[in-house]
């Protein structure tokens, strides 16, 4: 009878010092129930552009530091894989839903089933069409496209000749950019000689476009292209001829290669947008969404059957002559990353 008085006077010892050490470390904290937590899921279509890796860091990076878990997925430009994605997050009864998406259309059906759901879905960068998502944000596209037309046609001046090298048509972007930039150009009366739309933004696709049109290429006074990477491929096909510092070719993104590209003198110019700037805000708007909380300074698009709340950051044109002030001053690169192909002379 003493030795079971013992022992269970031991136990209740053990127990009240594993309480009070639990307890020592943080005596208030409350452990969040399911019901309080906040998780998104993030479904990228790629990681193949290389500005996406600085999106989702950043993003994540902000969205913890609100008290949001951030569920990171790549589709690696599968729609169906990204559809299963979707599903998998509606399934597991996330917070909010944040889409890079593949195909602005393809998507529609499982965002509205989201939608259904009640799970906010935000629109990254590129929008889901007819799905009436919570919140599509987003650089100004056409403006985009206006930066890119304007530095070709104030180079190359009225009559000349180009070539188009552009993304999929799936990405609304693409078309989005593409107005921007035939605005442009409009008074400038320029002949498209060759035009393509690479798949998926494989960049290889525009080395191939280049080389199966070179002898159009050759006529052309600038070539218009989708995305810097495209712009890469389109600059090694055309320095494998000697053509890279004849033919102006323009890109958009401002990767490091681009940048670098600028300063050779090799590509004309870049359109900057600042990603962090998009990443942050973007994750700052899913967390408030996934909470329930109204949404501030926002403009309306039309996503072709709903008027959707919209943020449009405005991007900025990078030439030779800006690029210290618009990409290293910010600490977007590096000055040792951008001149690192450049002698002391050429700078």
């Amino acid at each position: 009878m003493r030795k079971r008085a013992l022992l269970a006077l031991l136990l209740a010892v053990v127990f009240l010092f594993t309480a009070c050490s639990a307890n020592k470390n943080n005596p208030n904290e409350k452990q969040p129930t399911k019901e309080e937590s906040c998780t998104i899921g993030m479904s990228f279509d790629s990681f193949v552009i290389e500005r996406w890796i600085r999106d989702r860091d950043v993003f994540v990076s902000t969205a913890n530091s609100l008290g949001a878990e951030v569920n990171v997925q790549s589709a690696n430009g599968d729609v169906q894989a990204q559809i299963s994605q979707i599903k998998y997050f509606i399934k597991s009864k996330v917070s909010a839903i944040v889409i890079v998406t593949i195909d602005s259309d393809a998507l529609t059906p499982v965002i509205e089933e989201a939608v259904g759901a009640g799970i906010p879905v935000v629109c990254y960068d590129r929008i889901v069409r007819n799905a009436g998502c919570s919140l599509y944000i987003s650089f100004d596209n056409e403006a985009v496209g206006k930066a890119m037309g304007k530095g070709i046609c104030e180079k190359i001046g009225k009559g000349a000749n180009i070539v188009k090298v552009m993304g999929p048509k799936s990405d609304y972007n693409v078309e989005q950019v593409m107005n921007g930039f035939d605005k442009a150009c409009q008074d400038y009366d320029l002949k498209v000689l060759a035009g393509c739309n690479c798949d998926e933004w494989k960049p290889e696709a525009a080395y191939e476009f280049i080389n199966t049109n070179i002898d159009k290429v050759k006529e052309a006074q600038a070539i218009m292209c989708g995305n810097d990477a495209l712009a890469g491929e389109v600059i090694h096909a055309l320095a494998e001829r000697g053509l890279s510092k004849k033919i102006y070719t323009v890109g958009q993104d401002a990767d490091v290669e681009a940048c670098q590209r600028i300063v050779e003198g090799t590509q004309l110019m870049t359109v900057y947008k600042p990603v962090e700037k998009l990443a942050v805000l973007a994750a700052e708007c899913t967390v408030k969404l996934a909470k329930g909380e109204p949404l501030d300074n926002t403009s309306k698009f039309n996503d072709g059957k709903h008027e959707i709340p919209y943020i449009a950051i405005q991007p900025v044109a990078v030439y030779k002559n800006n690029i210290d002030d618009i990409i290293i001053n910010s600490g977007f690169h590096r000055h040792e990353e951008v001149y690192m192909n450049v002698d002391n002379k050429q700078k």
